[in-house]
């Protein structure tokens, strides 16, 4: 199964097996990744740029746990938004004072309002690169001028290739690091630090991986 720009049904068929992946999957998310020393790094990173009520998006938002939680705790308003009823009830159990929605990034449309950064944190390997392509610029479009942009992948050559996570079936894609910062360049974002860090999940049903964070501005226009 593929997705096509522009066609609903295969769309909506493919963020149906995305997000029952992630319904299964709810808790055990966490207990298999227990240890995000990038992401909490990222996070940091964000809330030193910005001031206390800054907006911020944060993308496949999942449990809320890591980012949704520091970014609240630092006094930020934060919007999650996921495609997994599931995650998204833990999330508003994780981070009560959050606004958590059941929406797909591609289906970002201005009516949130302009935020001031967004994360997306290993949500947008769930989409094919065609795919990654148009969230990019859904994400670009969302963030003020000269806002900030994390971004996380696994570094890996792929695109849209079934795959057994955590016991569910998923389509994951990724991309060689000088590849992926070749697409956030050209949506229009500027790379301000990149990282990459080995890590092993705590389960046996996830394999190592290397992990790419890359922190950006939206360029002013």
């Amino acid at each position: 199964m593929t997705i096509e720009s522009g066609s609903g049904s295969a769309r909506q068929e493919y963020r149906a097996l995305q997000a029952e992946a992630f319904n299964r999957i709810g808790v055990r998310y966490d207990d298999a990744f227990p240890h995000k020393e990038g992401q909490v790094a990222a996070g940091e990173w964000l809330i030193k740029q910005l001031k206390p009520g800054s907006r911020v998006l944060d993308v496949g938002c999942g449990t809320g746990a890591p980012s949704a939680q520091q970014f609240a705790q630092a006094g930020c308003e934060v919007t999650g938004i996921d495609i997994s009823p599931v995650m998204l009830e833990i999330a508003r159990e994780n981070v009560p004072e959050g606004t958590f929605l059941e929406l797909d990034v591609l289906e970002l449309d201005g009516s949130l309002g302009a935020f001031d950064a967004v994360t997306a944190f290993f949500s947008l390997l769930m989409l094919p690169r065609a795919g990654i392509t148009e969230a990019l610029g859904k994400i670009y479009s969302a963030l003020a001028p000269g806002g900030l942009f994390s971004l996380s992948m696994v570094e890996i050559d792929l695109d849209d290739v079934p795959f057994q996570f955590l016991g569910a079936p998923v389509r994951v894609t990724g991309y060689l690091r000088d590849e992926l910062r070749a697409a956030v360049e050209d949506a229009g974002f500027t790379v301000l630090t990149e990282n990459h860090i080995s890590y092993a999940p705590a389960t046996t049903q996830a394999p190592p991986e290397i992990q790419l964070f890359f922190n950006c501005r939206r360029e002013q226009l």
